[in-house]
């Protein structure tokens, strides 16, 4: 199977590395800096004869790949994917899907239309620790489901911030909520029943007066079901990242996931008693790799086997958007100081541009 890379930024490398695992034969890689291609091809290609493409348009135009990845800033994606999938070619999308409802509608009805295969790229999903945890939801070991919480505490000074002047910004990016803590959410939303009520959230910019957009957000949900969350991101820990956990309370059973990427249990009671920590722990033969985890292998492994059986992927662009949806949700209440009923029609982070001059 035949594979292209749109975007050589940082994380792009995992999606290299993910797509070499699985035996995709990279056809082509494109970035507007010929520099970075040529850094990539040497590095991760053995300077292997690969096609480099300054412009994806062109590249649609001379090649066909059957599965495309897209690493480029967040408020590209959208157009992007469309163009690609106008072509008929399958996509794994970097998180987020997009950064208007709009948009990720568009992506949705673009993907429905021409039949092709479109990934949201959260793969902490595929966490072993994760798939545990959605194991024990699914078997209704946790009961009634009370509450869950979602913490990211996390630093991030300026210098990250001059890697990638896109960083930061409402039109590329968005703030802590919607770049370093989308993947907790988007679990925390999954585990709790996706159906969400309402959303009240409070942001704000506390010590990062070089990026237009907030380092602090928090929020709670209520979930259609009765239960409901509990949000807290921040880039503003002192000296270095603290923790990402996760949090899920039923009455009949309690669990903390923890570690870099949420890759550990630190928590698992059930009253029926089947399992402890230590024995879940000993399935979960995988070591934290970083902030972003190791789920890309497993994640195109799916993609691929979607591909090649007709079916759907496992996180697909509705999730996506759902992730998408709460990250603006909370967003629009704090900037109006209210709740803010659910589902959004339509919310952009460019409704948020001068939120905090």
């Amino acid at each position: 199977m035949t594979f292209a890379l749109i975007g050589c930024s940082r994380i792009s490398i995992n999606h290299i590395k993910a797509a070499k695992i699985n035996n995709l034969e990279t056809l082509a890689i494109c970035d507007l800096s010929k520099e970075r291609m040529d850094e990539v091809i040497a590095e991760h290609y053995n300077n292997a004869h690969i096609r480099c493409y300054t412009d994806y348009l062109q590249m649609l135009d001379e090649i066909k790949p059957d599965l495309i990845a897209i690493t480029t800033p967040s408020g590209s994606h959208a157009k992007i994917a469309v163009d690609c999938i106008n072509k008929g070619i399958n996509l794994i999308i970097e998180k987020p899907i997009a950064l208007s409802l709009s948009d990720a509608d568009a992506i949705i009805a673009a993907a429905d239309e021409k039949g092709v295969k479109v990934c949201a790229c959260h793969q902490n999903r595929f966490n072993a620790s994760v798939q545990i945890i959605r194991e024990a939801v699914e078997a209704g070991r946790f009961g009634k489901m009370m509450h869950g919480v979602a913490n990211i505490r996390w630093n991030r000074g300026e210098e990250y911030y001059k890697q990638a002047p896109w960083r930061g910004t409402w039109e590329q990016d968005g703030g802590v909520l919607m770049n370093q803590c989308i993947h907790n959410i988007d679990i925390l939303r999954w585990m709790m029943g996706d159906d969400i009520i309402e959303v009240v959230g409070m942001t704000d910019r506390l010590n990062h007066d070089f990026i237009e957009t907030e380092d602090l957000g928090l929020a709670l949900v209520r979930f259609k079901n009765g239960s409901y969350g509990i949000i807290e991101g921040t880039t503003n820990i002192y000296p270095q990242n603290l923790e990402e956990t996760l949090y899920l309370f039923g009455d009949k059973g309690t669990v903390k996931a923890g570690g870099k990427s949420i890759n550990t249990i630190e928590e698992w009671k059930f009253a029926d008693g089947s399992d402890d920590k230590d024995e879940v722990n000993g399935k979960i033969q995988e070591k934290a790799a970083g902030s972003t985890g190791i789920g890309n292998v497993p994640l195109y492994a799916d993609v691929i086997d979607a591909i090649k059986n007709d079916r759907p992927v496992y996180i697909d662009a509705r999730a996506g958007r759902r992730a998408l949806e709460l990250v603006l949700a909370i967003y629009k209440s704090a900037a109006e100081g209210k709740s803010i009923k659910l589902p959004l029609e339509n919310c952009s982070t460019m409704d948020f541009i001068g939120r905090f001059d």
